[in-house]
């Protein structure tokens, strides 16, 4: 058996599979957001445990006799939190998140150094951990004096788990201080802040062991000590081992709460100025990236609750065969955009209204404008080098098959979905602690899911839905002026 634990924003998930890779269980333990101020976003690092705990308890409940043959464990995570330990290794203030915006001024005075992008490959956005650290300085000195380790927050829960201070390498070069394709920590970007590698945890690659689990948790949940924990990965990289993306040209699509256009790569291929996201893989020698657009099914919701019809409803109201866009876009900005503008300030947008537009016309701008926010993120790719034969749909808008035609025909690719199955980050996290623990080949674990159904594009409305585009990619420098 081998134990995958995912921590989320919202809570933590375990995930129990065998051998096989046959979903045995699964446990999960709740998390709350504290935001003390506007644009702060923290959890308390004690609140991870507990949860941990609990998803654990809730497995364990179901599962005791397979929880105890548990042979390894793997980890995901929210990326980018800035997690503060002294030289006793007691928390030093609550982890400032990936969604706080505090440090927008020092992000931004660290991106003008053009050492960041040239080493990460990757715009300082205000969410990344360099910033965080910078803002601490600025704004709590004694705090910041203290500061001995900066963990991620699942290396937190390695630490708690192992006793070690250890990390891997996607979840790293999400904090600006990683060389992303020497894969190591950065002398002069942790200068650049004032730190150094002694401040940092040791580096792994996320199929590699990186401790052991504590005698006191083995003896408390009735599973031998040792048990190697893997790095394990970041949140998207682990949900693309989970998915089998792992390949040069392999790449799916997630409808969530934001989008992701993620792509596996062979090499190094940074694109900053389009503000794709050039990460490390979990796996060895292997990169990715990411194209973010920050309210995919999130616009949808804000549609359901202008409208009082669900999510459900609205997209019913479509039909199943696609249709030609009609003359109302939709800029998907309700809380700013990542890819391919980097603004945190611009907001979303109804153009071409008319007394004619009825809400399934609105249902319909709203898809479409989401999928051409992917096809930004697209076309972001290509200017780096990844160009894209098909993508694999996950998340909760994939359910619509009239998006997932919608997207299908943006993008000009087929779009695959896959078979019923649970193929998230805490999925990766189990398969690559299967990996640490085993010494499997990767490739022969990561595999991906067998493919339910395709969804071509709508060639009779590739033409339409271009010149569509093309008035979606016009709105937003007009927009952007009025603001």
């Amino acid at each position: 058996m081998y134990l995958g634990l995912d921590l989320g924003t919202s809570g933590i998930k375990a995930l129990l599979i065998d051998d096989g890779q046959a979903i045995i269980g699964s446990g999960h333990g709740s998390l709350d957001v504290s935001r003390p101020h506007h644009g702060w976003s923290e959890q308390d690092p004690a609140e991870w445990v507990r949860a941990c705990r609990e998803a654990i308890a809730e497995l364990r409940a179901a599962h005791a006799r397979e929880f105890a043959a548990i042979k390894g464990i793997g980890l995901s995570g929210q990326m980018h939190g800035a997690t503060l330990l002294d030289a006793a290794d007691a928390v030093l203030r609550p982890c400032i998140l990936w969604n706080d915006t505090r440090s927008f001024a020092e992000a931004a005075k660290l991106d003008a150094d053009p050492r960041f992008r040239k080493l990460t490959g990757n715009i300082v956005f205000p969410g990344f951990t360099a910033p965080k650290l910078a803002w601490v300085k600025a704004n709590e000195p004694s705090i910041f004096a203290k500061v001995a380790k900066v963990l991620l927050p699942k290396d937190y829960l390695r630490f708690w788990l192992t006793g070690e201070h250890m990390s891997e390498m996607s979840d790293s070069a999400g904090t600006s201080w990683l060389d992303v394709e020497k894969r190591r920590w950065s002398p002069e970007l942790l200068a650049a802040t004032e730190l150094d590698e002694k401040h940092m945890p040791a580096l792994v690659e996320g199929t590699e062991r990186a401790g052991g689990l504590r005698a006191e948790l083995a003896s408390e949940w009735g599973v031998n000590a040792g048990i190697p924990v893997a790095g394990g990965a970041g949140d998207n990289a682990a949900s693309a081992c989970g998915m089998g993306t792992v390949g040069e040209g392999h790449a799916f699509v997630s409808l969530g709460t934001s989008g992701v256009l993620f792509a596996a790569n062979a090499s190094y291929l940074p694109n900053p100025q389009s503000a794709v996201h050039t990460f490390c893989h979990a796996l060895p020698a292997t990169w990715h990236q990411m194209g973010v657009i920050l309210s995919a099914t999130d616009s949808l919701n804000w549609l359901s609750n202008i409208t009082g019809k669900t999510a459900g409803e609205l997209t019913g109201e479509l039909g199943d065969a696609l249709k030609t866009p009609g003359g109302v876009t939709f800029l998907p900005y309700l809380s700013g955009e990542r890819t391919p503008h980097n603004d945190a300030a611009i907001r979303g947008a109804f153009v071409g209204l008319e007394h004619e537009s009825h809400r399934a016309a609105l249902t319909q701008a709203v898809l479409e404008g989401v999928a051409f926010a992917f096809r930004d993120s697209l076309e972001a790719l290509r200017s780096a080098g990844t160009t894209l034969q098909r993508v694999t749909a996950i998340g909760g808008g994939s359910r619509s098959r009239y998006w997932l035609k919608t997207i299908a025909t943006a993008l000009g690719i087929p779009v695959d979905v896959p078979a019923d199955g649970d193929f998230g980050a805490a999925f990766g996290a189990a398969r690559l602690g299967l990996i640490a623990a085993s010494g499997a080949d990767p490739l022969s674990v990561c595999t991906a899911p067998a493919v339910a159904a395709t969804i071509e594009p709508e060639q009779a409305l590739a033409v339409a839905f271009e010149d569509a585009y093309k008035r979606y990619r016009a709105l937003y420098p007009a927009i952007r002026a009025t603001m």
